[in-house]
């Protein structure tokens, strides 16, 4: 194991990598066909289809002229249990592999959806959702796919789908050890998002949770054959290291956060590996981290073999606005005042574009430090300046006024009050920090560039970023201690819900769809499983809740299954919402603040902002310019009563584009696949889909057949109007519609281009 030490890295030259020789995975023989694609862009053997994590595919079999004549060719159901928010199947010699039923892993025949085996995984608390990891030896006489669940990494074997019970200790190596934490605390580490294979190396981020007290987002490489740890990078610096003089000291201790749960990216050439890592914890409530905070927010380059630093930059310091950085860096070059530039290009959820060179992290257009507002949080030293782009216009709304609120919520005492909301928060620009009032966050912590937002076009130098507007109405106050009361379980279970839900799923749980849903019947709907699942370890958007333990959790589904049963006394409210004493941990005088996550929707559950809700933006990255943008999808519900063009609400995942001409994408809300000119971002086609379409699709060629593949969800969460009553979903429906789609040309039609 190599403990990364802080001295500054120089010297990094240019690293070829060997080139791999690639056999059928059935049969053993050499694919030729196959031998270049790693560099071609013609396979999908790597989340987001290559290392590069460009999104992009050289096939063009499907183009302007005859995509609207795609079909769909199968169908495979993963069940209700499968991913939870969007998955990227990769495809390996024919062979497909993604998540099923109960969290299974299996093997599909990629031309037909037919299984090829399944790996059991026994119900996992815990799994790696939007996608794995593919790794073969030179030879290929190793072949492995590497996921994480339970907070373990796993090896399984590509061939047969059996335990690579030489990896870690019986196949696994247990993710939660060598973050100076005790090990059976840490709830939550790893990631919904998986690791890159870099040679031999597994090299990993993790998802720590958004609470006080989450661990460190130490990012990580793994030996892909044994399982031990190569190398560990500090992402809250240990003494002597980096960057530690930035915090507080021995926060390392202590402090959370500051990860990679999103896409990172690798220059295989150069052998250097691009993390945009997240916000430390706690997310709004800084009063425990004074200082800049690094290498939280940050873009970091470190040298894929060894882990050691070459260079970085924040683009967000002491963050209180959940301002992470996680939609994958893309790697691109660039014509920039008449000489080739290779650049990193990263998008960030306040709405920026930011472009470095890739190998010294130099700014490619000028970055400004301003001045922002200061914070009059009790104890809080938020940072006097922020990084401002002062080139590439941002692609998201950075301010939110009472004239922009939705026309389209039915009733007008609703708007009015929006409005008021709106008026009378503090908005003093993008980085105005949270406050004991109400602070107006836009596009919101949950908005701008998320995972899977970006792709590019190397052909034309052109990036693409979906992205949402979802403002955010934060209120910090004083988070009241833990109290036990007497009382039944479902009384106790309602001081649990009052202390940890109530804030997003609202008093009287029915949520503020689409992003956070309700919570009447979801017990009944998804079983007391699934509820342990969401709140022990997190579900996106919501974070985990560490200081919950058995009884707690107990009691809340108790609550959550019969709320009538629920007696507490009123005079016993205030005493359970009082501010704590001055003896916590931490924050002035041992206060420690939070705010829930504030989405802004109506009752109907739409957006409290007005349309578009999201949007895809095409930059000319030569110059730096917007070439386009357009809303991206619709809402079904709307367009039912002839309002169009308002975006989806809200897209999980991002798009592909191709070769052939074209971006793919899907939308949730309206349950459609949408298929843009990636020159003008005018629609070619779309298709309507039975589930939800999430995540990012996956684009393949099997015998001189091209395939789109994506996963969808089951599309029971309508973003207007009620939710299902629990009766809907106490069963698999009969007609499944969660899993995974195929589309391709019909024969004919490709026959005769």
């Amino acid at each position: 194991m190599l403990r990364v030490s802080w001295k500054a890295y120089a010297g990094m030259g240019i690293l070829a990598t060997g080139a791999v020789t690639a056999l059928s995975l059935r049969s053993g023989t050499v694919d030729a066909a196959t031998a270049t694609q790693k560099t071609s862009y013609v396979s999908w053997t790597s989340y987001g289809g290559s290392n590069s994590d460009a999104q992009y595919s050289a096939l063009k079999q499907i183009d302007r002229s005859n995509a609207g004549q795609l079909q769909q060719v199968w169908f495979y159901a993963s069940g209700n249990n499968g991913f939870r928010y969007g998955s990227n199947p990769l495809v390996v010699d024919g062979v497909m592999f993604v998540y099923g039923k109960d969290n299974t892993v299996v093997a599909l025949d990629a031309t037909t959806g037919k299984e090829i085996w399944v790996y059991d995984t026994h119900h996992p608390r815990l799994i790696s959702h939007r996608g794995m990891t593919y790794w073969e030896s030179k030879d290929r006489s190793d072949r492995r796919l590497l996921f994480s669940m339970n907070n373990e990494l796993h090896a399984v074997d590509a061939r047969t789908g059996k335990d690579v019970a030489s990896f870690g200790k019986n196949g696994a190596v247990d993710l939660r050890e060598g973050l100076g934490r005790v090990p059976s605390t840490i709830r939550q580490v790893q990631s919904n998002t998986p690791g890159r294979v870099f040679e031999n190396l597994y090299i990993t981020g993790s998802a720590t949770g958004e609470e006080y007290e989450s661990p460190p987002g130490d990012v990580r490489a793994f030996d892909v054959v044994t399982g031990k740890l190569v190398w560990q990078f500090h992402t809250v610096p240990h003494p002597g290291e980096m960057g530690y003089d930035t915090w507080p000291k021995d926060a390392y201790k202590y402090v959370g956060g500051t990860n990679n749960w999103g896409e990172f990216s690798i220059d295989e050439k150069r052998g250097i590996v691009y993390f945009p890592l997240g916000s430390p914890t706690y997310d709004f409530y800084g009063a425990d981290r004074p200082g800049a905070n690094l290498f939280s927010d940050c873009l970091l380059a470190l040298d894929a073999r060894t882990g050691k630093y070459i260079w970085h930059f924040q683009t967000t310091h002491h963050d209180l606005w959940d301002y992470d950085l996680e939609t994958g860096p893309k790697l691109m070059t660039i014509d920039h005042d008449g000489k080739m530039v290779d650049v990193v290009v990263q998008a960030g959820k306040n709405g920026f574009v930011y472009v470095f060179d890739r190998t010294n992290g130099k700014p490619i257009w000028p970055i400004e430090e301003r001045p922002v507002p200061k914070s009059d949080v009790p104890g809080e030293e938020s940072w006097p300046t922020q990084p401002f782009p002062t080139h590439i216009p941002p692609f998201a709304r950075q301010k939110f006024t009472a004239d922009m609120v939705n026309p389209y919520i039915a009733d007008p005492k609703e708007r009015e009050a929006i409005k008021k909301q709106v008026e009378g928060a503090r908005q003093e620009g993008i980085f105005t920090p949270p406050t004991l009032g109400t602070t107006m966050e836009t596009p919101g912590n949950n908005g701008g560039g998320n995972w899977g937002s970006g792709a590019i076009d190397p052909a034309t130098n052109t990036f693409y970023v979906v992205s949402k507007d979802a403002p955010s109405l934060l209120h910090l106050e004083a988070k009241p201690p833990k109290r036990q009361i007497p009382g039944s379980p479902e009384t106790q279970g309602q001081v649990v819900y009052m202390q940890n839900c109530q804030s997003c799923h609202v008093a009287n749980r029915k949520g503020q769809p689409p992003a956070i849903p309700s919570l009447e019947g979801v017990v009944e709907r998804a079983g007391e499983g699934r509820v342990r699942e969401a709140v022990h370890s997190g579900l996106t958007p919501m974070p985990a809740f560490p200081d919950l333990d058995t009884a707690d959790i107990d009691h809340l589904i108790a609550y959550l299954k019969s709320p009538e049963k629920a007696n507490l006394a009123p005079d016993m409210l205030a005493r359970i919402m009082a501010p704590p004493a001055t003896t916590a941990k931490l924050g002035p005088g041992g206060r420690r603040y939070w705010t829930g996550y504030g989405y802004m929707n109506s009752s109907e559950g739409l957006a409290a902002i007005g349309p578009p809700w999201s949007t895809l933006t095409a930059y000319d990255m030569n110059k730096g310019d917007m070439k386009w943008q357009i809303p991206l999808g619709e809402v079904t519900e709307l367009v039912e009563k002839g309002i169009r063009n308002t975006g989806s609400y809200w897209p999980r995942g991002g798009a592909v584009v191709t070769a052939g001409g074209l971006i793919v994408i899907g939308t949730r809300s309206d349950a459609k696949l949408h298929i843009y000119d990636k020159d003008t971002g005018k629609q070619i086609s779309e298709i309507q889909m039975p589930g939800g379409p999430e995540g990012i699709p996956t684009i393949y060629e099997v015998n001189g057949r091209e395939y789109i593949a994506l996963s969808a969800r089951l599309n029971s969460d309508k973003v207007v109007g009620d939710q299902p009553k629990p009766s809907q979903s106490t069963t698999e429906p009969t007609e499944q519609t969660q899993g995974y789609y195929a589309y391709a040309l019909p024969e004919s039609s490709r026959a005769k281009k």
